[in-house]
């Protein structure tokens, strides 16, 4: 093991002084990683091998500022989840200036006033709302639980499940939905 780190940083030593053989062992040593990363994210493998080129791209520029007391790996899949959410970003923006109707939608999902399901979950007897809240899906009683119950805001469920905040607001709009769907159901 101790070998296999000296020669990491060895390499690393060497790409960082321009060495292009060394450069092209952190790829092959890397890639896989960076890549199974993405494809999980992306869930598409376009998506994933685009991303993993702009992150060793944007590693090999940025080498030099590789801090040795960090794990190569990391760093790598800090810079590739960096880049990923700048492209959700870019995209976000695309899609708001091109249509006005979806642009309403992403601000809805962006607003953090009360809308019409959250006045309705409000109304509710808490022992009723909490049958219904047991009648969602497991990931979406979770968004539920914490954001209305523990009172957690979008960035500290990221946090605590570990998932993009934007993931967080669509899960927890679309647990919202699910529940205020229920909820009028039971009162038909």
């Amino acid at each position: 093991m101790d070998k296999t780190k000296d020669t990491l940083q060895e390499s690393i030593a060497k790409a960082k002084a321009g060495n292009q053989i060394a450069f092209s062992l952190l790829l092959d040593s890397f890639w896989n990683d960076v890549y199974s990363f993405q494809l999980q994210r992306t869930k598409n493998e376009n998506d994933a091998e685009d991303i993993t080129i702009q992150t060793f791209s944007k590693a090999f520029d940025k080498i030099n500022t590789y801090d040795e007391s960090y794990q190569f790996k990391t760093w790598l899949i800090a810079i590739s989840k960096n880049i990923h959410v700048d492209l959700i970003r870019k995209s976000k923006r695309n899609i708001l200036e091109k249509t006005d109707s979806s642009a309403d939608a992403i601000k809805k999902v962006l607003d953090d006033s009360p809308s019409a399901e959250d006045q309705l979950i409000n109304q509710q007897n808490l022992a009723t709302l909490l049958e219904h809240i047991k009648s969602l899906k497991p990931h979406y009683q979770k968004v539920i639980n914490l954001r209305y119950f523990n009172e957690l805001s979008y960035a500290d469920i990221a946090i605590l499940l570990n998932e993009p905040i934007n993931n967080v607001k669509v899960k927890l709009l679309r647990a919202k939905k699910l529940l205020a769907t229920a909820i009028k159901g039971a009162k038909s």
